[in-house]
């Protein structure tokens, strides 16, 4: 380890800044924000670093550097574009054992800056001990997807608790258990919703209880979207990856898959036409009974779970059992599919409403609105429809629309498997026949899929499929 890590007081602590330009700026707001008496000096100062001080924020001369500036520092940072005086700076800073960091020069320096994430008060430093502070802000950014922006909401609330989990638990064994399993239960995801008043009434509830034997699980109804991973939400990826069991759908990409928690258990309960895997209230039944034994369970559903996934059959029979519940929302097929198969779903010289339609209803027909569907200057987007394809054809062409009107049969929509089929209306059901498209497909027509030729910018290389289904496709597969 190059660098020992420390996190500095600086709260009332003299700070000395030697340097007026961009790099200056930056370190003099960084060690405002930690509450540091900052004195700037240089020759010229940027005009971010003169407001700073008509606000009575910092002190600021302007003029040459002094050895007597950076006498009763107990910081100091050389932010020069002269190599000589950041030298003289730092031997000066030695002799008195005053800190220094020197911009971009690690070896004058006696400490270096981190790349922070701030999640007051929780503060995360990555260093790379100067080697690459490039690399360092990258991992940073990684950092910044995986830790969710309440996460310092969450340590403020903890704190407040501290005493009086103290006097309920008077050893420290019982206090880290208490708050290991407040952390990774409902407590915590309810800070994250913004649930502040909910989440404190929890902890109340588990302080005032002398041993909670049967906790209540939580399940987490998550959007996995149209099958890109990199479409997912930060939300999803994290409550992924502290599940405790994983109750997917078919539609599910493989590599969405992979990024769940590799120790969850994996329970398959995917369904197509007229096979269902396992029947929809046996689903619904299934996710109130692992959650009250206490188990974290991701419901990961392809898409978006309340656009045509039967997300809110689900939650209303969590709620009817008062089992705790998340909704996380995706991007859903018809948005992910046709950006990448450049079709805009809306345009201003083409389609100003879009109607998002499915192709078969609960009992199995194609009962829908067509007067609605064949308006003019209108996009229409049928999910399941690749089974009804010639009733759609039929009735849209019955109630008015044209043969001509160019459609689009997006088939694994933003995988690398992705491909893009255009006809038209009355071409559609002879374009799934000659094709050889299969599930999942989305249908797009309307006027806005003659852009497809000019604005298509998505070209996958295809491989192996990357869905459950897909890799087993089961004869009736078309639908």
């Amino acid at each position: 380890m190059k660098h020992y890590p420390a996190f500095l007081n600086l709260e009332n602590r003299d700070c000395v800044v030697i340097g007026g330009g961009a790099v200056a700026t930056r370190k003099v707001n960084n060690l405002l924000q930690a509450n540091g008496r900052v004195k700037v000096i240089a020759p010229r100062l940027d005009a971010g670093i003169k407001q700073l001080a008509q606000e009575g924020k910092i002190t600021a001369r302007e003029g040459e550097f002094e050895p007597a500036d950076i006498e009763n520092a107990f910081l100091t940072i050389a932010a020069t574009d002269n190599a000589e005086i950041n030298k003289q700076i730092a031997a000066l800073a030695n002799q008195t054992n005053t800190l220094v960091n020197v911009a971009d020069d690690p070896g004058l320096s006696s400490f270096i800056v981190p790349s922070v994430l701030d999640r007051s008060p929780v503060t995360i430093a990555v260093s790379t001990g100067g080697a690459s502070p490039v690399l360092a802000r990258q991992l940073r950014m990684k950092l910044e997807t995986m830790i969710p922006s309440a996460c310092g909401r969450l340590a403020s609330i903890t704190e407040e608790y501290r005493e009086k989990v103290k006097s309920r638990f008077p050893e420290q064994k019982q206090r880290k258990k208490f708050w290991e399993n407040a952390l990774k239960g409902p407590f915590a995801e309810l800070v994250y919703a913004g649930q502040d008043a909910a989440a404190r009434q929890l902890l109340d509830d588990l302080l005032a209880k002398q041993q909670d034997s049967n906790p209540v699980g939580e399940v987490y109804l998550v959007g996995a979207g149209p099958g890109d991973p990199d479409l997912l939400t930060f939300k999803a990826v994290r409550l992924m990856q502290q599940a405790d069991v994983m109750v997917y759908d078919r539609l599910v990409s493989k590599p969405i898959l992979d990024m769940a928690n590799k120790n969850a258990e994996r329970l398959y309960v995917g369904k197509e036409k007229d096979n269902h895997a396992v029947p929809q209230d046996k689903i619904n039944d299934l996710l109130v009974e692992l959650a009250l034994q206490g188990k974290r369970v991701l419901r990961l559903k392809g898409g978006d779970p309340f656009i045509f996934g039967r997300g809110g059959e689900e939650i209303e029979k969590l709620a009817e059992n008062n089992v705790p519940f998340q909704v996380v929302p995706a991007v859903t097929a018809a948005s992910g599919c046709s950006a990448y198969a450049g079709i805009p779903l809306t345009h201003r010289d083409y389609a100003q409403s879009v109607t998002f339609a499915t192709g078969h209803l609960k009992d199995g027909s194609i009962n829908l609105n067509w007067d609605q569907l064949t308006q003019k200057n209108h996009t229409i987007v049928f999910y399941m429809g690749l089974t009804g394809i010639k009733v759609i054809s039929e009735q849209l062409q019955a109630h008015g629309m044209s043969g001509d009107m160019p459609a689009a049969l997006i088939e694994q929509g933003t995988t690398r498997n992705q491909r893009v089929h255009i006809g038209t209306v009355a071409t559609l059901p002879q374009l799934v026949e000659e094709s050889g498209v299969r599930a999942p497909t989305l249908t797009i027509i309307g006027e806005v899929v003659k852009l497809h030729d000019k604005l298509h910018w998505y070209e996958p290389q295809r491989h192996v499929p990357e869905t459950e289904f897909s890799r087993n496709p089961p004869s009736s597969a078309r639908k």
